[in-house]
């Protein structure tokens, strides 16, 4: 993938030197031992504890997610990655805005929030082992660069391209919630049996594999991102992602009452139709006579 020319996104937040402890506490654990202790000691010098007592209980209360800030540790491969998904990400904005903008709307792009091992965001605190997710209360793209690595030894999926397609398919989700997709979604599941609630699921994120080839088309279209094996990268990504083949190679056997992605095929499909088509309109899983 030709990408190194390409601009950079000032809507990346990189938090991989912080490390999240979690959300405020009240008096409890070990801080609140501290603080119980600090209080004696107060009391024992004479001093009245009680207003130093109130203040640590409202900032417990009160506090939101908590972090430990330290310098980036030296990495020169991460580091590459770090620029490489700020230039995918612009690319999705330069592709984004054009194709809102011919459709007489705003683009509104998402932050994407670089991390190491777990992140606090308004979806709470995550850990990294969920993969890559975007979060539709803050509209912000999260990943630990560490998953493109999972991407290529534990998933059999290398390649940049097939990179820049996960930051493609989670940008896709941000454009459901600015179209208000995300919203009816949840508002349909409320109430539906849960196999019948993964479906709405499934149809969801094909909408997003579909999205990330309308990027792929139109950024290839406008800058030629794509080198001979690119397209390839991104449907081994979509097919080593589907919810049966991750259930065959984590247990022997599929069962498609549980699937909340989409079978491989219909994820290679999905992405394919949006790199052919190019628009939102081809992107209509929900109304979709097959998947």
């Amino acid at each position: 993938m030709r990408w190194q020319g390409g601009r950079r996104s000032s809507n990346v937040e990189d938090r991989r030197g912080r490390r999240a402890v979690g959300r405020g506490a009240k008096l409890g654990g070990v801080g609140g031992i501290i603080v119980i202790v600090i209080a004696i000691v107060m009391a024992l010098m004479g001093k009245d504890p009680s207003e130093f007592l109130s203040a640590a209980s409202n900032a417990g209360a009160t506090g939101g997610g908590a972090t430990q800030s330290g310098p980036v540790a030296p990495n020169p491969g991460e580091d590459r990655l770090a620029d490489f998904v700020s230039v995918v990400l612009a690319s999705t904005e330069d592709t984004w805005t054009n194709v809102f903008q011919s459709r007489g709307q705003v683009y509104q792009p998402p932050r994407l929030v670089l991390f190491r091992d777990q992140v606090d965001s308004a979806c709470g605190m995550t850990s990294s082992a969920v993969g890559p997710f975007y979060c539709p209360p803050d509209k912000q793209v999260y990943i630990d660069l560490s998953f493109f690595d999972d991407l290529d030894r534990r998933f059999g999926a290398p390649g940049d391209f097939a990179q820049a397609y996960v930051v493609a398919h989670e940008v896709g989700h941000h454009l459901q919630t600015l179209m208000g997709i995300s919203q009816r979604v949840r508002q349909q599941k409320r109430g539906l049996p849960e196999v019948q609630a993964n479906q709405l699921s499934i149809r969801q994120e094909l909408q997003a594999d579909c999205f990330a080839g309308v990027w792929a088309h139109h950024a290839n279209r406008r800058q030629q991102i794509l080198e001979p094996g690119d397209v390839e990268e991104g449907m081994q990504a979509a097919a080593a992602i589907g919810d049966d083949t991750i259930q065959r190679r984590a247990h022997g056997r599929v069962s498609p009452e549980s699937w909340t992605h989409g079978a491989s095929e219909q994820r290679v499909r999905w992405f394919r139709i949006g790199m052919q088509v190019g628009t939102i309109e081809a992107c209509d899983t929900f109304n979709a006579a097959q998947l």
